[in-house]
């Protein structure tokens, strides 16, 4: 379950005026805010948060309701200063955090407390993601919070691995009937290929080729297993047909000294 975020403020004074106007925002705002994960240092410097934005939803259409927060604090001088970014997922929130100084895996979401992972390869694509440091540059992304719930996220790739396929689209879709998410991840050689995709849906999205590699693997090792009288490994399962189109291109809102 989601809690009122503790941005651990009292008696500190913002150092600069971008960091003023993020106080602002966050006591605007605050009874719509709701801390999905927090890290806060030992040494009581320095504070990262996933947020999700409430307020989001009645905003502008396609917005991201997710902000990624980063508070450092000067307890010699008792002020603070505040870095915020909204993000479209968690995963990218994370990401931006761990730009920051946070350990990837400390901003983790609790288990058993949120909407869960409805597969293995959904957490892989997180870790991917949370643990990618600069090789992701977003260049567009969409979030439809009513049926069908989906959020799609365009990036550009600057791993050698992905130099032919330099373009993906990372698809979260979330099925509130059994209250999961699966999150894919699709391979494309331009954006004018990746918009076209978005825009038709007339077929699955493009795994990467190192995602079909691993799939292979994982079933042949199965196969070798089944063979030696071991129980056989599940293989992958492939990803479900995606939903109707959406309009991509809508741009993010910006309050408050957020990037």
């Amino acid at each position: 379950m989601s809690s009122t975020p503790n941005f651990r403020l009292d008696g500190l004074a913002p150092a600069d005026e971008s960091s003023a106007e993020a106080e602002g925002d966050i006591g605007l705002w605050d009874d719509l805010f709701s801390a999905l994960a927090a890290h806060h240092t030992p040494d009581g410097k320095q504070s990262f948060l996933v947020i999700h934005d409430g307020s989001a939803t009645w905003g502008i259409p396609g917005a991201p309701q997710f902000i990624a927060l980063h508070i450092t604090r000067d307890l010699a001088t008792r002020t603070f200063r505040i870095e915020q970014a909204d993000r479209p997922t968690v995963p990218f929130a994370q990401l931006w955090l761990a730009g920051r100084g946070c350990p990837p895996d400390a901003i983790q979401l609790p288990k058993d407390q949120h909407i869960e992972p409805a597969d293995a390869l959904t957490t892989r694509i997180e870790c991917q993601i949370r643990h990618s440091g600069a090789r992701y540059e977003i260049k567009d992304h969409y979030t439809h919070d009513s049926v069908p719930c989906e959020t799609w996220v365009m990036v550009r790739d600057s791993d050698p691995s992905a130099a032919n396929l330099p373009v993906r689209i990372f698809l979260e879709a979330t099925d509130l009937d059994v209250f999961t998410y699966t999150l894919r991840e699709g391979a494309f050689r331009d954006g004018t290929r990746a918009n076209q995709w978005l825009f038709d849906r007339d077929t699955p999205l493009p795994e990467p080729p190192e995602h079909v590699t691993s799939a292979d693997r994982l079933t042949r090792v199965a196969l070798a297993r089944s063979t030696s009288g071991r129980p056989a490994a599940a293989a992958s399962v492939p990803a479900p047909p995606i939903g109707p189109a959406l309009s991509p291109g809508a741009q993010s809102r910006r309050r408050g000294g957020r990037s």
